[in-house]
């Protein structure tokens, strides 16, 4: 069943800074006392930091901002746009000057220092989002300028290869009538159209129930043997709700169709488990995670990847080139044609970390807690 979250409840504002100002950039420091009686019931794992009692995942976090040491028409920022754009801290602030800084070179194309570290970073950064999202190998992760980007690759690819007049692409709408769509929902919706008017593909819509969420009775019943694909959010920024992605993947997978999920507002925010979810290609975007613009991921099924041609062509998604063809490289260098975007992608892999190391399921308790309250 989807989940929907309660009204949220705004704090007063007083409360919120009733803490004092720290150092810009600073970590919290605690000792095991301090910390011996948080609140919240998930073990600490490794590399996590510790809540210690009496003080918020809040206010534990907020100085490392450095965006938020301001004031606007007299009062300290607060921001809440982060469904938007979510604020950068200093952690991936500094990695990626470090990198400009201190090893600023192209990627898989030299051997002098500076080029074999920065591809070094660079491919790690690929290894922290894929053990982020548990992908079964690096090679899974594409990296993308953002998630509009990643279902593009996959409509223009995947979609453009296995699609055929009379498939049907299934995709989960926000509302019930495709005509009053918002700008959420244009990434989901127009890069299907245009594979559909060169394919002769049909595009179905799934609408709302009496709740107000995907009706998941309805899409359970518009799957057949003619669906091929079925395009859905994992959690949705307009109805505030979670769609149960392990069920409609069996759904889907029964009568053969795969699934592409939208998780940039899952991925920032709870626990993402890609084998769990069973999911055949999943979309995130850096910059909804703490990371930096101009970055994004695909998560793909190896398989798939392997199976689907170039998105772009040039630079490094080559093997081999004659004067009459081209032979690809392996997945996921076959998806990034030219320079990518190196600083960003290790922003990203910055940003992973810096959620990593609050970990993951205090994060969404948070949440849920501020929700409740």
């Amino acid at each position: 069943m989807a989940l929907k979250l309660p009204p949220f409840k705004v704090p007063a504002l007083s409360s919120l800074f009733s803490s004092s100002r720290m150092a810009l950039g600073s970590r919290c420091v605690f000792s095991a006392a301090q910390c011996s009686s948080s609140s919240s019931s998930t073990a600490l794992r490794e590399g996590e930091r510790p809540v210690p009692a009496g003080l918020s995942l809040g206010h534990l976090t907020r100085p490392d901002f450095p965006i938020l040491y301001q004031e606007v028409n007299g009062s300290k920022l607060v921001y809440l746009d982060s469904a938007a754009t979510s604020q950068k801290p200093t952690a991936v602030l500094k990695t990626m000057q470090d990198y400009y800084e201190g090893y600023n070179s192209n990627v898989h194309r030299s051997i002098h220092y500076l080029s074999t570290k920065a591809t070094y970073e660079y491919e790690l950064a690929r290894k922290k989002v894929s053990d982020f999202i548990n992908a079964s190998d690096p090679s899974e992760i594409v990296f993308s300028r953002n998630a509009t980007e990643a279902i593009n690759l996959v409509a223009c690819t995947w979609g453009l290869t296995n699609l055929k007049p009379g498939d049907e692409v299934l995709i989960a709408c926000h509302f019930p009538q495709i005509v009053t769509t918002v700008a959420e929902h244009h990434s989901a919706i127009v890069p299907w159209q245009i594979v559909a008017q060169k394919t002769g593909a049909v595009l179905k819509f799934v609408g709302l129930d009496h709740d107000e969420l995907v009706d998941l009775a309805q899409l359970r019943q518009m799957l057949s043997k003619n669906t091929k694909l079925v395009v859905v959010h994992h959690v949705s920024n307009v109805l505030g709700s979670i769609l149960p992605i392990e069920d409609i993947a069996i759904w889907a997978h029964e009568v053969g169709a795969k699934v592409l999920v939208d998780a940039c507002q899952s991925v920032p925010h709870m626990v993402v488990d890609v084998q769990a979810l069973d999911a055949d290609f999943l979309v995130a975007s850096s910059h909804k995670m703490v990371g930096p613009t101009g970055i994004g991921f695909l998560y793909g099924k190896i398989e798939l990847l392997s199976e689907m041609p170039p998105f772009l062509g040039g630079g490094e998604m080559i093997s081999d080139v004659f004067l009459d063809h081209s032979t690809y490289a392996e997945p996921p260098l076959r998806f990034e044609a030219g320079t990518p975007a190196i600083a960003e992608a290790i922003g990203l892999g910055a940003a992973v970390d810096y959620l990593s190391g609050i970990g993951m399921e205090k994060i969404h308790e948070y949440e849920v807690s501020i929700v409740d309250s």
